[in-house]
């Protein structure tokens, strides 16, 4: 509970003011809690099973709504974007001697990888591991450990992996992938031709492709891809500033891979336009829940308070009944403040539900 009162409270910042308020009585009143030593929010991480906070997000995410309806029908796979994002964080003194940056920014921090339901736009899971995109901490291998049946994976060009794509098949579920602007698309089993539905939402082709030829057989896709290429504005590289990574320029076109070979093909380039989703929600998580901010650089401290970001957000979807907000957000947030009342806040819920309808 305090750490939710941390997500909903903007002034506080940082385990000694979260400590400090447990010491005021209207919070151990409506929270329930008595006084908490700084001591004992330091050791919880040591005591709490973070594991135990999943069972509430799946009972809330059960009776969220979708928001928005993506597949139109065409498909039952429940639309899964997926990603990750660091945060950073600064260990100790000594620790940040020999990891800064040439920028002189420090290279320690975490990993969050993240399943997102596009059409409910809530978070389903997060998982916190090292911040390097490597190893067993790849993101590739963390979505490989974590398939489930029935889910359309819907994902960035890191996870243009073939041996990936079949697990994902196997698994019983389907993906919506980009691939990289210079893959090999030569092979062309079979060209389809681009209805005027799809043309009018910029598909500029669609084609079944033999990928992976120079590939060993068991590092090949075990199943047909096809491949939609769809217009879009080209960019050169941008990013990459205070020495972080840049993202890749574009030349004006998306090559989405896919083994959905019935569906649409303004249905597919739509799926994966709603990847930006799952960014909207690291946006969301780090800048207006606070999670720049972390808690505890303990890794069970970070899953406990990225697993209280998503029951946060799970409950103002189900408070609105729309997608999280900075508006709703920030009513809240007054809410608990004192300075907006109940009969505010409720006003402010059933003006979003009349926009809806």
């Amino acid at each position: 509970m305090l750490v939710l009162l941390f997500l909903f409270n903007p002034v506080l910042r940082s385990l000694r003011s979260l400590q400090q308020a447990s010491t005021l009585n209207n919070v151990q009143r409506k929270l329930g809690c008595a006084r908490a030593s700084l001591g004992s929010l330091s050791e919880a991480v040591e005591v709490f099973e973070p594991e135990r906070l999943r069972g509430i997000i799946e009972s809330l995410a059960a009776e969220v709504k979708p928001v928005r309806d993506v597949r139109g029908g065409h498909l039952a796979h429940a639309l899964t974007a997926v990603d990750g994002s660091v945060v950073k964080t600064l260990k100790t003194i000594a620790e940040a001697a020999f990891m800064n940056d040439k920028n002189g920014g420090s290279h320690s921090g975490w990993r969050l990888h993240t399943h997102f339901a596009i059409d409910r736009h809530v978070p389903t899971r997060i998982e916190v591991s090292a911040a390097a995109n490597s190893g067993h901490n790849d993101e590739k291998n963390r979505l490989r450990a974590a398939l489930q049946s029935d889910h359309c994976y819907v994902l960035d060009r890191w996870y243009a992996q073939f041996t990936l794509w079949n697990d994902i098949v196997a698994a019983g579920s389907s993906y919506v992938c980009r691939i990289r602007d210079n893959s090999n698309l030569n092979a062309v089993i079979e060209e389809r031709p681009v209805s005027a539905t799809a043309a009018a939402a910029d598909v500029l082709r669609d084609f079944i492709v033999d990928l992976g030829a120079a590939k060993k057989p068991d590092e090949r896709p075990a199943h047909r891809v096809r491949v939609i290429l769809v217009k879009t504005t080209p960019h050169t590289k941008r990013g990459g500033r205070k020495g972080g990574t840049a993202g890749p320029p574009s030349d004006g076109v998306l090559r989405i891979a896919t083994n959905l070979l019935d569906v649409p093909a303004e249905v597919i380039a739509d799926i994966y336009r709603h990847r930006w989703t799952i960014e909207l929600f690291f946006r969301f998580f780090k800048h207006v829940l606070g999670c720049r901010h972390l808690l505890s650089t303990h890794p069970k401290g970070i899953e406990i308070q990225a697993y209280c970001a998503i029951i946060a957000c799970l409950l103002i979807s189900l408070w609105t009944g729309r997608k999280p907000t900075l508006r709703s957000y920030e009513m809240i947030c007054l809410y608990f403040a004192g300075w907006a009342s109940l009969e505010e806040l409720l006003d402010h819920i059933s003006k979003l539900k009349s926009e809806e309808t």
